[in-house]
């Protein structure tokens, strides 16, 4: 338990460390949040998470949907696509072709120009060695979940003021 505890706490700080992104992804949602759009998410996998959390949540994210694939999209909306790694970038392409500000969240390494605003967990192996010199336990949901709480956290004082 001890090392599990040390290796989340280092991935948590890792992800802290890219608070100018965290907060560049809650400025781009947050125009929908004051305006009259919808916040899109758009999670693939066990991403889905953080839709969970955003829409059924002790604390929901404000104009908050999810994302599908017939999802009606205006220029007042903002989509924030979060996935492993590539699932989302059919989506990305899509929206970028179309001019739409889009946020995205890869759990893999991962580079991009189609976001507006872009986040790369960088988890692309386990957090804990085993015996036989793998790694196991690569807890993606729970390093989205930790980002979405920073970007909520960022939206929340930007609706406040």
């Amino acid at each position: 338990m001890k090392i599990l505890t040390t290796q989340l706490t280092g991935l948590f700080q890792r992800i802290s460390q890219q608070e100018e992104a965290i907060e560049d992804t809650a400025r781009l949602l947050a125009q929908a949040a004051v305006g009259e759009g919808t916040i899109f998410l758009a999670a693939f996998g066990e991403m889905k998470a953080v839709v969970s959390a955003a829409i059924d949540g002790a604390e929901p994210l404000p104009r908050v949907a999810e994302w599908h694939p017939e999802s009606i999209i205006t220029s007042a909306d903002r989509i924030w696509i979060l996935a492993k790694k590539d699932e989302g970038d059919e989506l990305a392409g899509r929206l970028a072709d179309a001019h739409m500000p889009v946020a995205m969240l890869t759990a893999e390494t991962k580079e991009t120009d189609m976001a507006d605003a872009f986040i790369s967990l960088k988890m692309d192996k386990g957090l804990l060695p085993t015996e036989g010199g793998g790694r196991m336990l690569v807890p993606h949901a729970m390093g989205a979940l930790y980002v979405y709480h920073a970007v909520k956290m960022v939206i929340d004082e930007m609706l406040a003021e």
